[in-house]
Formats: C-alpha cells, sequence, structure tokens
C-alpha cells in the first residue's frame, strides 16, 4: 500500500504540478504576428465592403434614386431607434434677447431643444435692415475647443454674412462653448448606440434644428438657404446638405473624406458620427455629395492640412468623380473646387471665407462679392455670446442613460442579427513555433480565417497528459501574454489551453491608430466587431476539438464576446468563467465605461438582449 500511494503521489504530481506561471510566461509574450498585419487586414475587409457609386444613365434617373436613398438613409440609419415624436416635434427656440452689434446689423441670442431635456445655444446675425425675404445661412461648428461658437474666424464669417444681406445663424456644438461637458464627448455617441439609439441621429437632430429656424423664420427666403462650415463643420454641412433637399447651397470645409482615402491615411478615420453604424451598407460619403446634384456646391479642403483630408488626396474621390453627376443635370459648373494654399493648414481663413463668400452671393442672386469688412473690433468674448442653458440640461451620455430607460420592445431580441453574426472556418492554421521542455508542451498559431481576418493563440499541454485531455479557452482583455496564471493553473490540472488573442485584441490589434478607429468603420460597414470575435471564438472552440470546451475570460471586453459565442453556440462551451467583468450591461452607461476602452461592446441595440441583467451564462 505504501508503494501504491507513493507513485499515486509521484504521478499526480508529474501530471499536474509541472508548470509555474514564470515558465508559462515566456511562451505567451512573444508577439506573433505584428499590428502593421492585423491594419493591412482590416483595411482589404473593409475596402471590399466599400459601396460602389453607382452610375445613373441621366438626371432623371439621378433624381429618382437620389429621393429613395435619402429616405432609406434617414428612416434606416440616422434615424434607427429614435422616438418619431422626437424626430417630428415641433421646434421649441426661445428668444434671449439682442446684444450691442456692429453697424448693418444685430445680433439676437437664441436656445432650442433638440430632444426633450436636451437644449443648445445659438447665435443670429440679423441684417439692419431686414429685408422682406432674406437668404440664410447655417454656420455649424467643428472641434474648436472651448471657444465653441465665439471662435473668431465664425464670428467674422457670420458678420460679413449678415452685412451682405443674409440671416446667418450660428450654431454651437457638442462638447464646445456652452455644451462643453465631459459626458458631451462625441464618443459617448457609442453610448446611444448601445442604448438602441444610432449615435448620428442626435448630431442630425441638433443641425436640422437650426435650420428647420431659418426655414420658418418669416424674413427667409426658402428658396435660398445655405450651409457651411470647418472640420467636423464641413461633416455636418454635407451631412445635412445631402439629406435634406431645403439647402440649396452648400459650402463644406475639410470636413470629409472618401472611405478609400480614409482607409489609407487610417488617421482620417474621423469620431463616431462621422462612421455612422450602418451608413456604408447604403452610401459612402461620395454619394453623400453626389446627392448634391444638381445643387451649387463648393468644395474647400486645404493643401497641406495638418489635421485631415488634405485636397489633392481627397479630390480624385470627392469632386473628380462626382462631376459626371452635375453633367447629367448639364450644371457641371455648379459643382465647385478651391484648394486653400494660404495658410494652407486646416483653416476657414480670409481666403476660405473669400471664397464662400462669392459662391453664396453668386447663388443667393446677391451682388457678388469675395471682400471681407474688417471687423475684428466687432468680435465677441465668449462669455459676451454666452446665451445660458439649463443648470440640469442632459448630455449625450445622459440621453443615453434615459433611452436605456425605455419599455423593452414587444418583439423578442435576436441576438445573431444584433452582432451580425456570420459563421467564419479556418482557411488556414500557420504552427509558427513549438517547445516540448520541463514537462509542457506548447504551440504557437496564426488563425486566418475564411473573412481574411485572424487571431493568434499559444496551445499548452502537461507532456503525459492524454491527447483527449479537458480544454480551457483563455481570453483576456490585456491579451495572451497577460494569461500566465491561469495557463499554468489549467496545465497543472491536466488540460489543454488555448490563450488566445481574438480579433482587436494583443497579437491581433492595430496599433497608431488602435482598435477605436477601425472599429466604427466596422459598424458603419453593417458588421459588427462584436459578432466578428465571437465568430472566431466559436470557430476556434471547433478547431480545437474538444467536447465542451470550457472558458476564462479576464476583463469586461472578453466576458461580453464569451457571453455572446456561448449564447449563440450554446451546446459549444461547458462553462464560461469571467474575471474582473461588468455586472451588467447597463454599467457601461452608469459607470461609465469609456469608449476607447472597449469599442467593441457599444453594439447599437445590444442593451436589448442582456437589458438589466449580467452577462454570464
Amino acid at each position: 500500500m505504501p508503494s501504491r500511494f507513493l507513485l499515486a503521489v509521484l504521478l499526480l504530481s508529474t501530471l499536474h504540478a509541472q508548470t509555474e506561471p514564470r515558465q508559462v510566461a515566456r511562451l505567451l509574450e512573444p508577439p506573433l504576428q505584428s499590428p502593421d498585419l492585423v491594419a493591412h487586414q482590416l483595411r482589404h475587409y473593409l475596402r471590399a465592403k466599400i459601396p460602389p457609386l453607382p452610375t445613373p444613365g441621366s438626371a432623371q434617373q439621378w433624381t429618382a434614386d437620389s429621393q429613395r436613398l435619402r429616405r432609406r438613409l434617414l428612416d434606416e440609419v440616422v434615424f434607427h431607434g429614435w422616438p418619431r415624436e422626437w424626430v417630428e416635434a415641433p421646434l421649441k427656440f426661445e428668444d434671449a434677447g439682442l446684444i450691442p452689434s456692429g453697424p448693418g446689423y444685430k445680433i439676437r441670442k437664441l436656445r432650442y431643444e433638440i430632444v426633450p431635456g436636451f437644449w443648445s445655444s445659438a447665435i443670429l446675425y440679423e441684417p439692419d435692415p431686414l429685408p422682406a425675404k432674406a437668404p440664410a445661412i447655417l454656420n455649424v461648428n467643428g472641434h474648436v475647443g472651448p471657444p465653441g461658437k465665439s471662435v473668431e474666424y465664425k464670428q467674422k464669417r457670420c458678420i460679413n454674412q449678415a452685412r451682405q444681406g443674409i440671416l446667418s445663424l450660428n450654431l454651437e456644438w457638442f462638447s464646445y462653448g456652452e455644451l462643453d461637458h465631459p459626458h458631451n464627448v462625441h464618443w459617448f455617441g457609442a453610448h446611444l448606440d448601445l442604448a438602441g439609439a444610432n449615435a448620428v441621429g442626435l448630431f442630425y437632430l441638433a443641425m436640422r434644428k437650426g435650420l428647420d429656424y431659418l426655414y420658418d423664420h418669416p424674413n427667409a427666403d426658402r428658396a435660398r438657404l445655405g450651409v457651411t462650415g470647418l472640420s467636423g463643420g464641413g461633416w455636418q454641412t454635407i451631412f445635412l446638405s445631402s439629406l435634406d433637399e431645403r439647402v440649396s447651397v452648400a459650402v463644406p470645409v475639410a470636413g470629409y473624406a472618401s472611405s478609400i482615402s480614409r482607409l489609407e491615411r487610417p488617421g482620417n478615420i474621423g469620431d463616431i458620427e462621422q462612421n455612422p453604424t450602418d451608413l456604408l451598407l447604403l452610401a459612402d460619403y461620395p454619394h453623400l455629395t453626389a446627392l448634391r446634384a444638381p445643387r451649387p456646391t463648393l468644395l474647400i479642403y486645404n493643401a497641406e492640412d495638418n489635421c485631415c483630408f488634405r485636397a489633392p488626396l481627397v479630390k480624385p474621390y470627392i469632386f473628380d468623380q462626382i462631376l459626371p453627376f452635375f453633367r447629367l443635370y448639364n450644371q457641371a459648373n455648379l459643382l465647385a473646387w478651391h484648394e486653400n494654399l494660404d495658410p494652407g493648414d486646416h483653416n476657414y481663413q480670409l481666403d476660405n471665407r473669400r471664397q464662400s463668400y462669392r459662391f453664396f452671393t453668386t447663388h443667393f442672386r446677391l451682388p457678388v462679392t469675395d471682400a471681407e469688412i474688417p471687423v475684428d473690433a466687432e468680435v465677441k468674448s465668449a462669455a459676451e455670446l454666452t446665451v445660458g442653458l439649463p443648470i440640469d440640461n442632459l448630455t449625450i451620455l445622459g440621453l443615453a442613460r434615459k433611452l436605456a430607460d425605455r419599455p423593452a420592445r414587444s418583439y423578442p431580441p435576436d441576438l445573431a442579427r444584433t452582432v451580425r453574426y456570420q459563421p467564419v472556418t479556418l482557411s488556414q492554421a500557420w504552427a509558427l513555433n513549438n517547445s516540448k521542455s520541463k514537462g509542457l508542451e506548447t504551440r504557437s498559431w496564426r488563425f486566418d480565417f475564411s473573412n481574411g481576418l485572424s487571431a493568434t493563440a499559444v496551445w499548452l499541454k502537461a507532456i503525459e497528459a492524454p491527447a483527449n485531455s479537458p480544454a480551457t479557452l483563455l481570453l483576456n482583455d490585456q491579451g495572451k501574454k497577460a494569461s500566465p496564471p491561469e495557463a499554468s493553473d489549467r496545465v497543472n490540472r491536466g488540460e489543454q489551453v488555448l490563450a488566445v488573442d481574438l480579433l482587436f485584441t494583443g497579437d491581433a490589434a492595430p496599433q497608431n491608430p488602435g482598435p477605436y478607429a477601425y472599429i466604427p468603420m466596422i459598424s458603419s460597414a453593417g458588421d459588427r466587431p462584436l459578432g466578428l470575435e465571437a465568430a472566431q471564438l466559436i470557430a476556434l472552440a471547433r478547431w480545437l476539438g474538444v467536447p465542451k470546451t470550457r472558458v476564462e475570460t479576464t476583463g469586461p471586453r472578453s466576458q461580453v464576446i464569451a457571453k455572446v459565442a456561448a449564447t449563440l453556440a450554446p451546446n459549444l462551451f461547458s462553462e464560461v468563467l469571467p474575471r474582473a467583468g461588468l455586472p451588467n450591461l447597463r454599467h457601461l452607461l452608469t459607470a461609465p465605461v469609456e469608449y476607447q476602452s472597449a469599442p467593441d461592446l457599444f453594439c447599437l441595440d445590444l442593451l436589448s438582449i442582456f437589458p438589466s441583467t449580467a452577462p454570464r451564462p
């Protein structure tokens, strides 16, 4: 008996106590593929998703196609998940009175409600005297920092427009000026997606309300309405003016590019509202530009823009490809291009303003001018232009929380549809390295999947353990290199382990820019990163070939990925054990969790699938 007991102890120690985390760490730390390769795969994947421009045969055909495309973009993308009563609500503007101004115009303070409980501010520059029917321009803002609507170049533009006989409305923008609040940072738009309302809808409503105000102004000529702005204001200009036919003249400045050119320079990918979820299922920015035909449109870009969208790199996709649409109407002259050389950086300074003055006055049928009246002495401080907003004004995050509290849908949610789950298969498993030492056998893998994307993993097993040993898949938000304690523990239990880096984690993540830049484009293309990751996990569990594989996760991203995979493939996993995860998905809103730390979890409508329960099996 004693000899048998000692033999059993020796056998157990051989099988189950042969590793320690330090030994395993040396095997999990080496990278198995470069972030440049991952970025290349993502660019290739996304490029195939970009919709090509149509080739209409006539102006009549494009006019009809345009109407259908606008309606679909508004119904299926912009207003997805937004209460109809909010979308169709009557205007709610409040006049806060006049403030001193210079000669030839008046300045009026306004505040308006975007959606119930969420107010913004605006400044109206009125010609003095005010014509019975004046053209009007909506001046939208970009990423200007604390000055917001008071930024110097915008005030000069609005004053000059008013002195040209134009009603000029200067809107505030989320996160700047009077809307400068930490919870108005644009990335909190992802929290709106999570709560079931496409983030772009809020941005669209905010600018459309300004257009509605001008359209209903008793002294505005509804046939002569324009929009212009720099950077994010340029994005707002093309987005609003392409989808709302009331905008007769548009001058976007350095605000957008085609998805192809943005993929070529990933630093130009932009904020979340500039990559609306599902936009690319229907249209890209060249399509939006084509929707302007044949309405007058001046595209202004800067030669050496130090932010984004350099003129020579944008023009082939945004101007050259769209000119034929204007030619269908024999109106090629109504699509104009200006490349700014002075100062040539990211600007709406004098040269660009003069170009806009000439374009607007020409197409508003006013006395044509490209001269700017010097108004430096009339520029107001931010304090002087402060309108005042409610103390309890909502924020983007606050609105997301409010939307999350809506009653549950009356129809059963569909997880596979919500995460756009498409099964993938392994097209190639590349064995990159192996070891057999000190009782431990390992093999390092790179996995290429049928959709062109990849993952990496390290497989570990005690040499003496049976080939059909139970298996555990390890996921860690910090990558496989952070999993040595868990890997060592499971190997010492006699199991085989696969420590995995799924897409957007560890070795399978791009860098400079990181996942936060690519993930919005994937969602814009109609896929969901969460669905791609879950599909990889399911495919790897099947490749491993061990019935009822366990999954252990560390971190909220890995936890939710595993939960989704286990729900989609209910008979594949025996257990999902989460560590350092979320108590529930609402925690993303209540904490709040910032988008950049877990961008794949902010999946449109996901909260309707797991509304208040912990995301655990």
